[in-house]
């Protein structure tokens, strides 16, 4: 195939819209199903480089969901604790743990549910059965892979009255080394971005306490590669083989700090004993339960748990997750890392990763107020390593 229509780009005003190689060889994709929009490749295709990188970076098979052309998540392919399958609305497949790349698709959706819902799926190994099944019961755009096996590809297909996005991409592809884009009919070109993130990024370990082990290695390689395709300025929140909380497009970095941590608060809350035992009706749906457990973990527009509202959600009224509930669970919280696509410049950075229980941080270093933000570091006992990478995407 040398191009393909698309429907519109952006917006429905944009027409025409197409994808082609600018030099005329064949696309190196597949469509097996439906019709992808220009904002459906974005996600694709970056999300396609996130799971190979991934892959490639850990040896592990590799999930990213996709919206708006940032992950709300990625992860490897590692078994889930009981809690975290309930967490995730995954605990009801037995055959699970015989997936590795179900469980990390199962982690990567799982992780912040609202902002992927309608995502876009990469996967980095060939889709099997189990993992088509869960994919098949979310709300989804669409899907890459390097291949679908003959049942995976019949249950996708059959999502969304036939009408669900399978995409095929060739895993040996690799695109020329200089990048086009124009922006009001300006013409801009640069090299490709083919920094290669890996545990060698972080030997550089300028705070007093210099302990990583391997397990934070993966976190922080995880959270780096996600920030790779995350839209600037960002900072990723990893943990147990998953991104768990990802800030991305703030103008300044604090607010990144913040955004991403207190997604992976709500992460850690969605496996507190009362949000796993909130009695909800049979017939509310996946997306309504996760819009009313953020409301009962965040207190947002609407008390989920107020007299003539539960009745909407519960069978009964539940017992209400209180400030004091929140701080004394999360206060046992450690062993979290954090990626930054860029230096901190203050040391704010660090006492709000802190509060939400990093112990890892790997960025790029190269402030003026570096030894500060070392400095929190010690008096926490945070590891920090300096990348001397910075990952701007846009």
């Amino acid at each position: 195939m040398k191009e393909f229509e698309l429907k519109y780009g952006c917006n429905p005003n944009q027409k025409p819209s197409k994808i082609y190689m600018h030099d005329g060889s064949d696309l190196p994709i597949t469509i097996l199903n439906g019709r992808p929009g220009y904002i459906n490749f974005l996600d694709a295709l970056n999300s396609w480089q996130l799971v190979k990188e991934l892959k490639e970076a850990t040896g592990l098979c590799a999930v990213t969901s996709f919206k708006h052309v940032s992950p709300t998540s990625a992860a490897v392919g590692k078994k889930l604790p009981d809690d975290l399958k309930k967490a995730c609305f995954v605990d009801d497949i037995p055959e699970l743990d015989d997936s590795p790349l179900a469980c990390a698709y199962a982690r990567a959706r799982g992780t912040d549910r609202m902002c992927s819902f309608g995502d876009w799926v990469a996967l980095s190994d060939i889709c099997d059965e189990t993992t088509a099944k869960l994919i098949a019961r979310e709300v989804s755009d669409g899907v890459i892979a390097p291949g679908y096996t003959e049942e995976a590809l019949t249950i996708l297909r059959s999502k969304r009255k036939g009408s669900y996005n399978v995409v095929a991409i060739d895993p040996d592809y690799v695109p020329a080394q200089a990048e086009h884009k124009q922006v009001f009919g300006i013409t801009f070109e640069q090299g490709r971005n083919n920094f290669k993130i890996g545990a060698h990024l972080l030997e550089n370990i300028v705070t007093e306490k210099k302990e990583l082990p391997a397990s934070a290695k993966i976190d922080l390689i995880i959270s780096l590669i996600t920030l790779k395709y995350t839209q600037s300025n960002s900072v990723c929140f990893a943990y147990d083989g998953q991104a768990i909380g990802v800030g991305a497009g703030q103008q300044s970095r604090i607010h990144c700090t913040r955004l991403a941590g207190s997604k992976a608060d709500t992460w850690f809350l969605r496996q507190h004993p009362k949000t796993l035992s909130l009695p909800f009706r049979s017939d509310l749906g996946r997306p309504n339960r996760d819009n009313v457990i953020d409301g009962y973990i965040n207190g947002n527009e609407e008390d989920v748990c107020a007299d003539g509202i539960w009745q909407n959600y519960f069978t009964h009224q539940p017992e209400r997750l209180t400030e004091e509930d929140k701080k004394a669970f999360l206060s046992s919280i450690t062993g979290v890392s954090l990626g930054s696509d860029a230096f901190f410049p203050f040391s704010d950075n660090i006492k709000r990763a802190y509060a939400s229980g990093v112990s890892y941080i790997a960025e790029p270093g190269g402030s003026i107020r570096d030894d500060l933000v070392i400095d929190e570091c010690n008096k926490r006992g945070v590891v920090m390593a300096f990348t001397g990478m910075r990952l701007f995407h846009h």
